[in-house]
């Protein structure tokens, strides 16, 4: 595939709103596009964002003459989204968007539940509330059945309630009326809302809006970048479920890599390397609740694990279903098909997971402020896994990027497994439990001297992306921070310098330049830029390294999110949204990169 076929209509600007047990996405106008119920990884109840060229079907929309311009922000250090709309005559409406979050009876209450309040700021806005939720992945439409002060959205799959102060009679036959006071739409569980809607409206706004100030007041955020990296943390905050600890890699699924590639996979599931990732950026901001619970999850899916084995991907609930599937009655992005629900890479090996497991829990081991730090008995549950990296460390895999058509003895595999190794060694150690130490030493430093002599290829001047390969591989540049090799070692050096020729397009880095089942990708992968950047830095070029990570920024969106994929040359994204790699990406440069708080 060349890079003109990537041209087509790109993801549209949206942001996104959520609470932790479900999230929506929301476009510049204030449209709904995107909302699974009644948790993240559920059926879309608003699915417009796959819903063809022209939706008119799975959307929330408020229309209003006239309208010339909007303009759209987040509350500041908050996940509550404001919009404003501005009509050719004057007048003007604001709408703010959120799910309430915030601790009551000594605990989080998170329900799945999306509020909107629309309130008239400028004179007289004539406006009109369309609310079409699809069920059932896009087979069936709501059917309204109006109540006193509610419809029921109701169809063979299911049924959702909208409480509302608005007219019954204009919402249901989707009229147009003056706005003369402000008015709220609840979107909720089917059954009765037994307070006010305008008190409890406002009391769940100003309670959520005070539990995200305080959750980012404990933040210990960089120098630099401050706003770049709060929205990056609460937005990889909403791609978790507090329920079950799972976070998820994007809250979509099925928007292609880029137009008519096929490359349209559901990533509303739980990647244990996505995951650590995660837990891994939140851990050098101090939010580690995440981990605590992430471990949790983790936990819970050995338990029903035999042998120590691991699949790289689980569902939300890990014992769910994740067999991959085709929503047929949904068109796709821009008719962009096929929309696929599950993912297939539950069925692949993957050897990178033990590590990511086994450093996503470390800090337990480290972290003072845990209110119960690691012990012994966790570390022999991760000694499990340990011994399955072992005995992987040199077999094929898919690898990092989830290869459908072809095995290799995969780099980054390998340097996970030397990873997993090598923490339980350090382990061990804070433990002092001397002879697991030596054990678990001795395997790290076998699996390294494998890598080091197996994957370093002298005529093209890198480490290859697989055992006596000759592959450009973007996930080398982790090497380094993996610890299999200096930063200072020339071998490194030459790798980040090939991979900088081989991959960069108009400045943004590929994950590889081979054909793969789909053939030659087109767009840039945004955490691999991000780790050019690191990998730039830790070999000294530093103001390089400031020079790409500030390009990448300036190609967030209105919002400053990012998804996973952009096209090179017009900076358009693309992929699955919010992508947590690519939010990763910013708060672990910005902390790397940052001046510091002294100087």
């Amino acid at each position: 595939m060349t890079t003109h076929e990537t041209q087509g209509a790109p993801l549209p600007a949206m942001a996104v709103i959520g609470n932790c047990t479900l999230a929506a996405l929301i476009d510049q106008r204030a449209s709904i596009l995107w909302a699974c119920w009644p948790r993240i990884d559920g059926d879309p109840l608003f699915s417009a964002l796959v819903g063809g060229k022209d939706p008119q079907r799975g959307v929330l929309r408020v229309d209003m003459d006239g309208v010339v311009s909007t303009s759209q922000s987040y509350e500041r250090n908050t996940a509550i989204l404001r919009t404003v709309m501005t009509a050719e005559n004057g007048s003007a409406v604001r709408i703010t968007d959120f799910a309430p979050r915030f601790k009551q009876y000594d605990r989080v209450f998170r329900p799945p539940m999306l509020i909107r309040r629309i309130e008239p700021i400028a004179g007289s806005p004539h406006i009109r509330v369309i609310i079409r939720p699809t069920m059932d992945y896009g087979r069936f439409d709501g059917q309204a059945i109006p109540g006193s002060n509610h419809i029921r959205y109701v169809s063979e799959a299911g049924a959702v309630r909208v409480t509302s102060d608005i007219p019954v009679a204009y919402l249901s036959s989707e009229a147009k009326f003056p706005l003369t006071r402000p008015v709220t739409l609840i979107i909720h569980a089917d059954e009765t809302f037994p307070n006010s809607i305008d008190d409890t409206s406002a009391i769940f706004l100003k309670s959520t809006r005070q539990y995200w100030l305080d959750w980012v007041r404990y933040l210990s955020v960089p120098f630099e970048w401050q706003e770049a990296v709060i929205r990056a943390a609460i937005t990889l905050k909403l791609c978790s479920s507090e329920e079950t600890g799972a976070i998820v890699a994007a809250l979509t699924t099925s928007i292609p890599e880029a137009a008519g590639s096929g490359r349209n996979w559901d990533y509303r599931f739980c990647w244990l390397r996505d995951a650590y990732f995660t837990v891994h950026a939140l851990n050098k901001l101090g939010a580690t609740l995440t981990m605590e619970r992430f471990l949790d999850y983790t936990r819970a899916v050995i338990a029903n694990e035999m042998g120590g084995r691991l699949k790289p991907v689980y569902g939300i609930v890990p014992e769910q279903d994740l067999r991959e599937w085709i929503a047929d009655a949904l068109p796709g992005f821009n008719g962009d098909g096929p929309v696929r629900i599950g993912n297939e890479a539950a069925q692949q090996i993957q050897h990178d997971v033990f590590g990511s497991v086994i450093l996503a829990a470390s800090q337990m081991f480290y972290d003072s402020r845990l209110p119960k730090m690691g012990d012994v008995a966790l570390f022999q549950e991760l000694e499990t896994l340990g011994e399955a990296a072992v005995a992987s460390a040199f077999q094929p895999d898919a690898g990092v990027w989830e290869y459908r058509g072809r095995q290799s003895i995969h780099t980054h595999s390998a340097a996970m497994c030397f990873a997993a190794c090598d923490k339980l060694a350090q382990i061990a150690a804070k433990l002092d439990l001397r002879a697991r130490e030596g054990y678990w030493r001795n395997h790290a430093e076998t699996i390294r001297s494998a890598i080091l002599e197996r994957t370093w290829n002298e005529k093209e001047g890198l480490f290859g992306s697989s055992f006596d390969g000759a592959g450009a591989d973007a996930s080398t540049l982790l090497l380094h921070e993996l610890g299999v090799v200096a930063a200072d070692d020339p071998r490194f050096i030459r790798t980040v310098e090939t991979l900088q020729k081989r991959l960069t397009r108009s400045g943004f880095l590929l994950r590889y330049d081979e054909k793969d089942d789909f053939g030659l990708p087109s767009t840039s992968f945004n955490i691999c830029t991000f780790w050019l950047a690191e990998a730039l830095h830790a070999i000294g070029r530093v103001d390089e390294a400031r020079e790409i990570f500030e390009g990448l920024l300036a190609r967030r969106n209105h919002v400053g999110l990012l998804s996973e994929d952009m096209d090179p040359i017009t900076g358009d994204l693309w992929g699955n949204f919010p992508q947590t790699y690519s939010m990763v990406g910013i708060i672990v440069t910005a902390m790397r990169l940052s001046k510091p708080w002294v100087h």
